[in-house]
């Protein structure tokens, strides 16, 4: 009787472990096991969130700050530039370059030490140079995030020390700092220096008076731990804990990962396996779709009747033809999506039953959605190809005068 039970409960363990496997990643997602607080994956391409953990809790975000910090830079200044130090540049807390107050520095040299050291002094040369002040750098910060659509992100200093203003403290969402990743690496004029930058393994230089000699080396592990990984940085406060940002692209693939609080010493390895876990769950679980593979309602193409419409006889019906237009609003232009074997796109029509004239070619008068899940992903219009004009006095007076004159 042991034996038959004993069998019994391992056939039901395995036919509930193959059930598990048949759910893909909703099964996987909600057993994640992390570290981080807060943690987000996201598909770089499109910006849509594929796991979070509390994505949207605002939060410190310590050194991964620099990534902002260094995109900024690129996109407002001239890395041949001289950078001249300041008393208050000199006066920042380790990790520091030790650069004095007076010496001189080509700014691409400091880029370097910003992204591969992390060093707070370089931060703060480089963004009372870009900026003319730390607050004008910061509000420089927070203008690109807004352009780049953060919800809930505020800079206060360069380097990602703890600070407040007022009622609000530097800090940024997981979400956000995902978001602003995939700006960096696909969007911005200056991605690919970007990426230069923070793919260096290692960059020597000299002040500009040749007195002083400096080594920087990446201390961004992912870059050597996964096939395909890109660009990423690292951050710890007292206050963020360790904090990390990163990017992998594989098979057409680009994934985001960005952790906020994710342990404290002694705990320096959990951003590591946190960004693997969901790095391969991106991998795993999600495949690139095209939304032109879904079925556009026939109803779409048909033409559309035109009432009051000049036409060769009193009372005729006139049409129009109509066509489809990507629509200039549709969100953020994508033709595709990573998803799930699970989740589905579906496509909805609007369109009008009927226009009175006049009507102009161009004319929107319906569109298409295509949904996965309640999220609009693309739109396409539907415009006419041609234009009618109403009927008026003149044209009336022409048809009867036809009609008579017979």
């Amino acid at each position: 009787m042991i034996k038959k039970l004993t069998a019994f409960f391992v056939l039901v363990s395995i036919f509930l472990s193959m059930s598990d496997k048949t759910q893909g990643c909703v099964v996987y997602a909600d057993n994640m096991s992390l570290y981080a607080k807060s943690a987000v994956l996201m598909d770089a391409d499109s910006g849509r969130v594929l796991y979070e953990k509390n994505g949207h809790e605002q939060m410190a975000m310590a050194s991964t700050t620099k990534i902002m910090t260094l995109i900024v830079t690129l996109e407002n200044a001239n890395l041949d530039d001289t950078v001249t130090v300041s008393s208050y540049a000199a006066s920042m807390p380790d990790v520091q370059l030790n650069i004095r107050e007076g010496e001189n520095y080509r700014l691409n040299d400091l880029v370097y030490s910003l992204m591969l050291e992390s060093h707070n002094d370089s931060a703060v040369a480089i963004a009372e140079h870009v900026g003319g002040s730390v607050k004008a750098f910061a509000a420089l910060m927070n203008k690109k995030a807004d352009e780049i659509g953060c919800e809930n992100t505020y800079y206060i200093t360069p380097n990602g020390l703890d600070a407040t203003d007022g009622d609000k403290f530097h800090s940024t969402t997981a979400r956000d700092l995902a978001l602003v990743m995939s700006y960096c690496i696909k969007e911005s004029p200056q991605k690919e220096k970007f990426l230069e930058i923070t793919r260096t393994p290692s960059h020597s230089f000299s002040d500009l008076s040749g007195k002083r000699s400096f080594s920087c080396t990446n201390h961004n592990a992912f870059l050597g731990m996964m096939t395909g990984a890109l660009s990423g940085k690292t951050g710890f406060t007292n206050k963020a804990g360790y904090c990390y940002v990163g990017a992998l692209e594989r098979d057409g693939k680009t994934f985001v990962v960005a952790l906020l609080a994710c342990g404290w010493p002694n705990h320096k390895t959990y951003k590591w396996s946190d960004t693997r876990t969901l790095m391969e769950f991106g991998i795993t679980n999600y495949d690139y779709r095209r939304f032109d593979e879904a079925q556009i309602p026939e109803r779409a193409f048909e033409d559309i009747l035109v009432t009051g419409a000049k036409s060769e006889t009193i009372g005729g019906a006139e049409i129009v033809k109509v066509e489809l237009v990507d629509a200039p609003e549709s969100s953020g232009g994508v033709d595709g999506l990573l998803m799930s074997d699970e989740e589905k796109i579906t496509v909805t029509l609007q369109k009008v039953k009927g226009l009175s004239a006049p009507v102009s070619a161009g004319q929107t008068v319906g569109h298409i959605s295509y949904m996965v899940g309640d999220e609009e992903w693309k739109r396409v219009d539907i415009v006419t190809t041609q234009g009618k004009e109403a009927i008026d006095f003149w044209w009336c007076f022409e048809m009867i005068f036809d009609k008579w004159s017979i």
